[in-house]
């Protein structure tokens, strides 16, 4: 079930290498003045990288969410900024395709599968993160046009996104209220607000999202009124498995380099990975990194499958983003004093990990979708 076919061997390797080719020459650059570089994403997309998972017919590889995981890692493994906006903008593809009308995956899905069009996933408010049900943004039926007004908060591509797939309240309070919407990013009374200033993923825009009198024609309503919800739940399901494979990535990646160094750096004539503190620190290391790529592995067969994979994906989740922080944390460790600083990459490793905790759902999320799990199996037993 785990080990790579030919294929999924072969998408690795080109993963790898475009992703270097790619983004490799401004990494250090881009990360300290917070550049992000869409023509790095239309790259990613001309070698087939953003819609893995997007259907054959509407140009993308037509591949499962085990290929797509790996692709991700392997992304992530050089930049993890870019490998968030590669699954922010396969968000509106599995929304697309899953709950889009004929009409909208023929207008949307092919150039968001060729990194041609950049995709958003605009969710959370001000004062609604964690209880998304809460939402308060509102959406007006007015003959043929909906009237969207409300601010969106931590909205990944904010500003550059050329599709925001909005959710917004249609009905009464809860999530029976609230629906889903296809926004193109020219559309009138579409604003941004200020740009985080953040401690990681600092390629990776993050941009307040204002929607004033914004008109929409109704036909980019997804699903029906009060779908939304849905919508929301099943891209969160599937948007853990991704940020799960993208936080194996960042932890391979401080992995490798501190093994690397701990091979050649030297202390009383021996290199130190030959002390017992350094060489068990980093096998350890390696032990989390392997059982998170398993567990996201598992979540993303199961989703392939077609069988149930909420509770393993908030699992997946869950363990490969504690696993990331704490082997990014160790990597700086083993460097000792140059993994504080910025000659090396284990820093930024460290400052993007922290946030794979937060996003998707907070880990605490994650471990209450897995306790109502075992509520389910074991409270009458």
């Amino acid at each position: 079930m785990f080990e790579l076919s030919e294929e999924q061997s072969a998408l690795k390797d080109a993963a790898s290498e475009a992703a270097m080719a790619i983004l490799g020459g401004t990494l250090k650059e881009d990360d300290e003045s917070e550049t992000f570089r869409p023509e790095h994403l239309k790259a990613l997309g001309e070698a087939g990288l953003c819609g893995v998972q997007s259907p054959e017919e509407h140009g993308g590889l037509g591949l499962g969410y085990s290929e797509y995981a790996i692709t991700l890692e392997e992304i992530a493994r050089v930049s993890a900024s870019y490998g968030v906006s590669v699954a922010v903008t396969g968000l509106p593809q599995v929304i697309l395709d899953t709950f889009g009308s004929d009409a909208q995956k023929a207008q949307y899905l092919p150039s968001l599968a060729m990194g041609e069009t950049i995709g958003a996933f605009a969710l959370s408010e001000p004062d609604s993160g964690s209880d998304a049900a809460s939402l308060q943004s509102t959406a007006v039926r007015e003959g043929d046009q909906y009237r969207l007004n409300g601010t969106k908060f931590w909205i990944t591509h904010g500003g550059y996104a050329d599709l925001y797939v909005v959710m917004a309240r249609t009905g009464g309070e809860g999530p029976k209220g609230v629906s889903a919407f296809l926004v193109p990013g020219d559309t009138p009374g579409l604003s941004f607000g200020k740009k985080e200033e953040k401690m990681g993923l600092r390629a990776s825009p993050t941009v307040e999202v204002v929607m004033r009198d914004v008109m929409i024609p109704a036909e980019n309503l997804l699903g029906q009124e009060g779908d939304g919800f849905k919508v929301a739940m099943s891209a969160l399901d599937s948007g853990r498995i991704t940020i799960a494979a993208i936080s194996v990535g960042i932890a391979q990646a401080a992995l490798d380099t501190s093994a690397a160094y701990a091979c050649q750096r030297k202390q009383f004539k021996k290199a130190i990975i030959d002390f017992q503190g350094v060489g068990f620190m980093l096998a350890d290391m390696a032990c989390k990194i392997e059982s998170s790529r398993l567990l996201v592995r598992k979540a993303a067969a199961l989703r392939d499958a077609g069988k149930p994979y909420s509770h393993i994906a908030a699992m997946a989740k869950c363990v490969a983003t504690d696993t990331a922080i704490q082997v990014a944390t160790d990597a700086v460790q083993v460097l000792g004093g140059y993994g504080y600083t910025r000659e090396y990459p284990v820093e930024r490793y460290m400052r993007d990990a922290k946030v794979m905790q937060i996003v998707e759902g907070t880990n605490q999320v994650q471990r209450l979708v897995i306790s109502r799990h075992l509520k389910r199996i074991y409270a009458d037993s």
